[in-house]
């Protein structure tokens, strides 16, 4: 029997995408080498799938989706959807809550600077939208074992680790599986010049920074700015290039952490001279970008958050082999230390992040002498190979043990309290006669204040 996959996501793919939607897209790809599978979208489409099919649907009702449940076998979905679309939840078909994006703590971060009362009810909100999904879900995606941990900790409270659940899954693999953010099959391939003697104000001879990706209020692009004005002053033709300013998703709120960073820029007076923020990366032309720049880097601030992350704009650095500069505390960081891919600084460290640019503009061949290792850390990471848990489950999708209906449990039959003779002998077993008379002293002033 073939099974018919419904991926729904809440970003559309087309040039310009941000993580989820590429995310999307590339699953949707792998999936339908063998599967059909019909790709969920908002709004109208702007792109045809390579082997599948891409569908708009209605933000505001999401009509169409209801009649495209009809027709599938296992639904994926992730995010608000569920909330937005309560419909979802009563299609009795295998449901896959993607986690990869852990919401709930990046909110935290977004509206940190509102009243609390505010922030509280938010985050009340969101919770109450994310254990939802983690009653609702029959198998669920993470993007690394640290995150997997989390949302055990999360399914656990929410009672979904269970005799049933365990009962033929003591790992549990069949609840929750890794499925991170991969990689293209195919190496990039330098297309056309968009950098280095073309972007205004940078010349063919000068050093690119890269930060690939957006600004978002859990990036610390202060530091990378400090440490770039500190190099220029001895290395002039650095220059610091921010790819992505304005979110692709018009639903997206502008950034305050994207505001500071253009206000310290322009104090510094470092704009459109060392420091350049770009609008947007169309997502064919990142090769181009990636190829040409000298060292990447990401930098994030020290909180609970970036544990449970997955910086996935990084992962195009490994793809491009970039000598890169990345905050030490997430699994990216991690995989930069293990194969030493660059150089992993400490949070906020602005003097750590100048000496590494330092160090690695002083080795023009590192990149070069790197790639074995760029390799090694590509091991393992492609689309096809990251798929590999939802490629299982689609083969053969299941629901829940637990979202069967429950058989009914039998009340336990409570025994009666035994006399006061036997819990008296009882006493003077375990505690002694001194432990029997402050017992029956206990007693007494119980009964005569009762």
């Amino acid at each position: 029997m073939t099974t018919h996959v419904l991926m729904i996501s809440h970003e559309a793919p087309g040039p310009r995408m941000s993580g989820p939607a590429i995310r999307y897209w590339h699953l949707a790809e792998v999936l339908a080498r063998e599967f059909p599978v019909v790709l969920a979208i908002p709004g109208e489409p702007t792109a045809s799938g390579s082997g599948f099919e891409v569908q708009g649907y209605r933000r505001q009702d999401g009509y169409p989706l209801l009649t495209l449940t009809a027709k599938a076998d296992v639904i994926i979905t992730a995010g608000f959807l569920l909330y937005h679309y309560p419909f979802l939840k009563e299609t009795g078909k295998p449901l896959v809550v993607d986690l990869y994006d852990p919401f709930i703590l990046e909110t935290l971060v977004i509206h940190r600077d509102k009243p609390i009362q505010t922030q509280i009810d938010i985050n009340t909100i969101n919770l109450a939208v994310l254990n939802e999904q983690l009653k609702l879900g029959d198998f669920f995606l993470c993007a690394h074992e640290a995150q997997r941990d989390f949302w055990l900790g999360m399914l656990a409270a929410n009672g979904r680790i269970n005799p049933l659940t365990v009962a033929s899954d003591p790992t549990l693999d069949r609840l929750i599986a890794i499925v991170p953010f991969g990689l293209p099959d195919e190496p990039p391939c330098h297309k056309r010049r968009v950098l280095k003697g073309v972007y205004p104000g940078i010349g063919d001879e000068d050093k690119v920074i890269y930060w690939g990706g957006g600004i978002w209020e859990w990036f610390d692009p202060l530091t990378a700015i400090r440490a770039v004005a500190e190099v220029a002053q001895v290395y002039p033709r650095v220059r610091l290039f921010f790819a992505g300013t304005k979110h692709p998703n018009p639903d997206v709120p502008p950034m305050r952490m994207c505001d500071m960073a253009r206000h310290l820029s322009d104090t510094l007076g470092l704009t459109n001279r060392v420091v350049f923020f770009n609008e947007w990366v169309e997502y064919e032309e990142r090769e181009n970008y990636l190829l040409e720049a000298d060292i990447g880097i990401s930098l994030h601030f020290k909180q609970v958050e970036t544990r449970f992350s997955f910086r996935t704009r990084l992962l195009d650095y490994i793809w491009a082999g970039l000598p890169m500069i990345v905050t030490q505390g997430d699994a990216i960081s991690e995989l930069v230390a293990k194969h030493n891919l660059g150089v992993v600084v400490e949070p906020g460290d602005w003097v750590g992040v100048r000496d590494a640019i330092l160090e690695l503009l002083g080795q023009p061949h590192f990149r070069e002498q790197a790639e074995p290792r760029f390799v090694a850390a590509r091991a393992g990471l492609t689309w096809q190979e990251a798929a590999a848990p939802l490629l299982a489950f689609c083969r053969q999708p299941y629901r829940a043990a637990d979202r069967y209906p429950l058989p009914k449990v039998k009340k336990a039959k409570v025994s009666p309290r035994p006399p006061v003779v036997v819990r008296a002998w009882q006493t003077f077993r375990r505690k002694g006669v001194m432990g029997l008379v402050g017992a029956i002293r206990d007693y007494l002033r119980w009964r005569a204040t009762a």
